[in-house]
């Protein structure tokens, strides 16, 4: 008899790719996935740890849960993810009622650890230094039609795994910790899991990586054992033929390349938006997050992106409060933003992580200090995104139909940009077409489709 699960998924777009990872796995060993989590035979939770507030929300949602527990003797209830691998036994010690916990290097083998959790709890954490990503095709994929319930609504857009882990130890950071050292993907396995993808569908693909930038520096990823960088792999992904759109995410400056920054200019499919995380304006405050690169250095790379691909949509990371950060430090953070102009950005007060190095930092900024500096760096954005968008407004751009909603189609813009299109005929999820924009708000565009 099939059991239901269900999954929710905290944190980055690497969670989004591992929980389709999970469901695909337990779909293979006749589990049903639900949307509704009290008549689930199992729950899983995949986890964040990047920041405080992610792990609270865990943590608040898993005492929840024994409520369902108590209920349901038989429910299965697993906490996989970076707060998984980060707290291991101890989230069992504090939430006996959790069957399994597992890390981010075993989800492949969820099936097999949820049958061993059914006789008593077990944790499943260790990281191997020789880990290798399995090769894991996707099911035939068959996008369906729009609804307006936009959880129903099938994807155009899948994220494809190149790489694994982390080794710039970035003195705020959980990554190398919860992720593992590098590990590059083989790119066959990378080149057949998205042709199955394109062959059933999907128009758009997202390469993830913490930092893709570094993709084959760390072990062979060709079957015949050449090396590969990530630009040649840029352009192998290109030429898949009926891939319509290319992206990836996310990059560290300090390695970004001339080679990889003339892809903006040279792949036809690659969309002309890049997300470039500085974390800071201020040198002091980078040499003590240990970015190894200077601010000086990162304007030279925007300059350089702005050369090759003058349209591109630069968005990225900001921390502010970071210990021993000054008014003036942030003071050159705001500048940054002011010469940049970012089209948008992630940006969050500091807080201390488990076993990275910046917990023994000196000099802590206070609370409402962060929270100060926060909402005056965000107002500025807010304000600046608005500014960078109504330059859109009389272009015509070329979207891909998402969804519809009410009377209008909630598409995506090859900048990333959500585009609220209005048109005189029916279109069809999956589509792409041409819309002329005449508004923009902070966050997206509104505009007309144009006859075909």
């Amino acid at each position: 008899m099939s059991l239901a699960f269900y999954i929710k998924t905290f944190g980055c777009q690497m969670n989004e790719r591992d929980s389709e990872i999970i469901s695909q796995s337990l779909a293979e060993s006749h589990y049903v996935e639900t949307m509704d989590i009290d008549s689930a035979d199992l729950i899983i939770l995949n986890t964040c740890s990047i920041r405080a507030k992610a792990e609270q929300k865990v943590m608040s949602l898993l005492g929840y849960l024994r409520k369902n527990k108590k209920k349901k003797p038989h429910l299965q209830i697993c906490v996989a993810g970076c707060v998984a691998q980060q707290e291991g036994q101890s989230i069992i010690e504090r939430m006996p009622h959790v069957n399994l916990v597992i890390g981010t290097q075993h989800i492949y083998n969820i099936a097999r650890h949820l049958e061993e959790s059914k006789k008593r709890s077990i944790v499943v954490t260790s990281l191997s230094k020789s880990y290798d990503i399995p090769k894991f095709l996707p099911q035939s994929h068959e996008p369906g039609t729009s609804t307006e319930n936009e959880e129903d609504v099938p994807t155009f857009s899948r994220f494809v795994t190149i790489m694994q882990g982390c080794n710039n130890f970035c003195t705020y950071c959980v990554v190398p910790y919860t992720r593992g050292r590098e590990v590059s993907r083989k790119v066959d396995d990378i080149i057949d899991e998205i042709k199955v993808l394109v062959q059933s569908g999907i128009k758009e693909i997202t390469l993830l990586g913490q930092n893709v930038n570094s993709y084959g520096q760390t072990n062979t990823v060709t079957a015949d054992g050449t090396p590969c960088t990530f630009p040649q792999l840029l352009t192998m992904v290109s030429k898949i033929v009926g891939l319509e759109r290319l992206r990836f995410t996310t990059s560290n400056p300090k390695d970004l390349s001339d080679d990889l920054m003339r892809c903006f200019r040279d792949l036809e499919n690659l969309c002309p938006q890049f997300h470039l995380p500085v974390q800071s304006g201020s040198n002091d405050v980078l040499k003590r997050m240990n970015r190894k690169y200077t601010i000086e250095k990162y304007y030279e790379l925007v300059r350089a992106l702005r050369q090759y691909q003058p349209d591109i949509i630069i968005t990225t990371d900001i921390i502010v409060g970071f210990p021993g950060e000054t008014e003036k430090d942030f003071e050159k953070t705001m500048e940054l933003l002011e010469k940049v102009r970012f089209d948008g950005s992630f940006s969050f007060k500091y807080s201390d992580r488990p076993g990275t190095s910046s917990i023994h930092l000196q000099d802590k900024v206070d609370e409402d200090e962060k929270s100060r500096r926060l909402a005056v760096f965000q107002n500025r954005q807010n304000e600046i995104s608005l500014e960078n968008n109504i330059n859109h407004i009389g272009k015509i751009l070329k979207v891909l139909v998402e969804f519809k909603k009410g009377d209008t189609y909630q598409c995506r813009a090859i900048t990333n940009h959500v585009v609220h299109c209005r048109s005189t005929l029916p279109l069809s999820p999956g589509e792409i077409v041409s819309a002329k924009i005449d508004h923009a708000g902070h966050h997206s565009l509104k505009g007309f489709v144009l006859d075909q």
